[in-house]
């Protein structure tokens, strides 16, 4: 079969794009101005062993994001019908951004068990669900389109428990998570943008604006984190989005568009758990023993940490894009490609712990 041909949907025209990155900018300033407002009020995050900080430093600077989001998503609700989901889904994602917002502020407040955080995320994927943002089918190369039924649901809630929580556990040096968070967010909105994924595009743009208001104040040098609530809701919408865009079948295996942007943090987050299960380690323990983390640990400036998770963003966003150029035999290896940088950078990460004698990684 001849490739897909990366051709710009026929309604792209009615995206506006200048006013959508005029909304954009005005969301970053929004954003940026909360922040700002929450370096003075924000929650304290201490240092202690498992952390990277060495001096007290405000936290809940995701708290710009949300807002912005929230803005930006009832501005969307409001005037874009033709970028916004059916009424009812909608509303539901509202809802669930709402909640796991709310509860993950409560979190960097009161600080609570991760079981109690798991639970609270449940009820919010829960809520999404249950307004009916599930993945219904899933279009293989060579195999064709498989109807999931009523694994579905299930496997869309644990989608999103797994990429909130990844993303939380990837914040943990200064501009990893809310640049991944930006890279990915572009990417997608330019990718669902030429595919007729309105809904998609949009709302990874007003994401993108939120972030991009907050990165200023957290990279390279940070004078807010973004906290739970910022951590906990850029993750849980970006896997909103992953389940959204399998809703816009134009283009064959759409559901691997958003785990291809996040390839970088959940190969990290795989790994380290699949590493600390293999030693019998407890997964609900607090750690230091992530890639990342370990990279630091062994000397690498913070900086270069974070660049190096936003190249692993984008190159999967160029993996994206070759996947759609591909020809269908070639498709299932392509998607493949994000594990060679990755390889190279868990063995680059091996050999600077263990010249830097760091013994057990944590």
């Amino acid at each position: 079969m001849s490739p897909v041909q990366f051709v710009a949907h026929p309604d792209f025209a009615t995206l506006a794009l200048p006013r959508h990155l005029a909304l954009l900018a005005g969301l970053a300033l929004f954003s940026g101005i909360v922040v700002r407002t929450m370096i003075s009020v924000g929650v304290p995050d201490r240092p202690d062993a498992r952390k990277a900080h060495t001096q007290v430093t405000p936290k809940s600077g995701g708290v710009g994001i949300v807002a912005a989001f929230l803005l930006g998503i009832s501005l969307l609700y409001r005037y874009g019908e033709v970028s916004r989901l059916a009424a009812p889904l909608f509303l539901g994602v509202i809802a669930a951004a709402v909640l796991i917002a709310v509860v993950s502020l409560l979190d960097d407040l009161f600080d609570f068990p991760f079981l109690v955080k798991l639970g609270a995320q449940f009820v919010a994927a829960l809520v999404a669900v249950g307004a009916g943002l599930s993945a219904r089918k899933f279009d293989f190369p060579l195999i064709g389109g498989v109807e999931l039924g009523w694994f579905g649901p299930v496997l869309s809630l644990g989608w999103i428990l797994y990429v909130t929580n990844a993303m939380n556990f990837i914040d943990g040096l200064n501009g990893l998570a809310a640049g991944t968070t930006l890279v990915a967010c572009l990417f997608l909105a330019g990718i669902a943008g030429l595919h007729g994924g309105f809904f998609v595009y949009t709302t990874a743009l007003l994401l993108a604006g939120g972030v991009a208001g907050f990165l200023p104040f957290n990279y390279p040098r940070a004078r807010i984190f973004m906290g739970d609530v910022g951590s906990q809701f850029c993750g849980f919408m970006l896997a909103v989005l992953g389940i959204a865009a399998t809703h816009y079948q134009r283009v064959s295996l759409s559901f691997l568009v958003v785990p291809l942007l996040l390839s970088g943090v959940l190969l990290d987050v795989s790994f380290t758990l699949v590493r600390r299960a293999v030693a019998r380690q407890n997964l609900a323990r607090a750690h230091r023993g992530h890639l990342y983390q370990v990279a630091h640990r062994a000397g690498m400036d913070a900086r270069w940490i974070a660049a190096i998770y936003w190249g692993f963003a984008a190159f999967g966003g160029a993996v994206v894009v070759a996947f759609l150029h591909a020809p269908t035999d070639l498709k299932p290896v392509v998607i493949f490609a994000p594990l060679l940088p990755f390889g190279v950078w868990a063995l680059y990460v091996a050999g600077r712990a263990r010249r830097a004698a760091l013994g057990p990684w944590g």
